[in-house]
């Protein structure tokens, strides 16, 4: 019986705590199986669907259990013609789906229950009539903005439909998507290596390429705040295009796990700066470029870290703001600007064509992500809490069986 059919849901719900506090509720799947009449050959891998799912209040609420039947007329998202279905393998985490089930996000989100996580790899397994490009079996990642195409920055109505906000995420075992909203993932990296790429690699990848006249080069130099997702990759990036790179970190450890990702032969164009002993790294980046300023600083902590940020920086250089991790009162931006000449832009995330062009250069370069730890899918809420710990270097996954 195929899973790409008119549903009838089997659902097993209940209340759960709130986020970290509870536990998460599986179905009974072969009591379900009898009660909705699927015959016991039907195969539940291919036939069922578990999915975790924020509620209103942004608490997880339960993992649901869903075999679908029926006919042609399903008007529901999976029969859509230009559509794909994929099984999810892996997922990774943010901090945005952090403060999501914080219900601390300030952007608008999908109303009524929530399918968290926007970053997620998996297998095509059954696609649209009108879908050429893709076919069962095709390894794929959805797109962080589902319907940003083109250029670095999206539009108004594109930036609504991100996945896990304003639409469902990918924390599930099957996920319907539009044959436009996913790329193919390198070839040489594993699922939950691939499930780390829609945001934090885009996002490092726009902020070194997003500005056709200013994109990165060979003999650049870039600044890498901390070593969270973003500031790895871009460091991975960086290197891979012949860029020195000066990166941060309140930890020793952290920066030598930071390095271990550089081939040894590249390792003379990386600068390591514990914040915490040396707060001065502004003054590190200007000594490495002899007083010329970087090109790019990959900027993560906000009001913090911007006076420095602009005290590195060199003439005509881009400074890429995607965080505001960092606590305290913001500079003169236009003043700044003014004075250095600066762009100063806000990253929000990138393009299908941008994800295109980015998995070509991993792809070249046989850039690895740096995942930290892989969770289980039933012990999602440990992966968030221990996302949250900050404990981390590189990316927290989730495997979904």
């Amino acid at each position: 019986m195929s899973p790409d059919r008119l549903s009838l849901e089997a659902r097993h719900a209940q209340p759960q705590s709130p986020c970290f506090g509870g536990l998460l509720h599986y179905g009974n799947a072969q009591r379900t199986r009898r009660k909705i009449g699927l015959s016991s050959k039907t195969n539940i891998d291919e036939a069922s669907a578990a999915e975790i799912r924020l509620n209103t209040e942004r608490r997880v609420q339960v993992i649901q259990w869903t075999w679908s039947v029926s006919s042609q007329h399903d008007k529901s998202r999976f029969m859509r013609l230009r559509y794909i279905r994929a099984k999810v393998h892996a997922v990774s985490l943010n901090f945005r789906d952090l403060i999501i089930s914080k219900n601390q996000y300030p952007l608008d989100l999908k109303q009524s229950e929530l399918i968290p996580v926007s970053d997620g790899a998996g297998e095509v397994v059954s696609v649209g009539s009108k879908v050429t490009k893709w076919k069962k079996g095709d390894r794929v990642a959805g797109i962080f903005t589902q319907e940003h195409q083109h250029g670095s920055t999206p539009s108004k109505d594109e930036a609504k439909t991100a996945l896990g906000g304003s639409r469902d995420g990918m924390l599930a075992q099957y996920v319907a998507l539009p044959h436009t909203g996913i790329v193919r993932i390198p070839s040489h990296l594993s699922f939950e290596e691939a499930a780390t790429l829609p945001c934090a690699a885009l996002t490092a990848y726009n902020a070194l390429y997003g500005i056709p006249t200013e994109q990165l080069r060979a003999g650049d130099t870039v600044v890498a705040q901390g070593t969270g997702g973003v500031s790895v990759f871009a460091l991975q990036l960086a290197v891979a295009a012949g860029a020195k790179v000066v990166i941060t970190s309140s930890s020793d450890d952290k920066l030598k796990k930071a390095l271990s990702l550089v081939p040894e032969s590249q390792r003379h164009l990386v600068t390591t700066v514990n914040y915490k002993t040396n707060p001065d790294w502004d003054k590190v980046a200007l000594d490495v470029t002899q007083g010329k300023g970087v090109d790019h600083v990959v900027e993560v902590g906000g009001p913090g870290t911007l006076e420095k940020s602009f005290n590195s920086i060199k003439r005509g250089g881009v400074i890429s703001t995607i965080g505001l991790v960092a606590q305290g009162e913001a500079p003169n931006v236009a003043y700044h600007a003014l004075l250095t000449g600066a762009y100063f832009k806000g990253v929000l995330v990138g393009s299908r064509e941008q994800f295109e062009h980015m998995n070509q250069i991993f792809e070249d370069h046989k850039i690895k992500p740096l995942v930290d730890k892989v969770f289980p899918f039933e012990q999602a809420e440990e992966a968030y809490a221990y996302q949250w710990s900050q404990a981390h270097v590189g990316k927290v996954v989730i495997k979904v069986q």
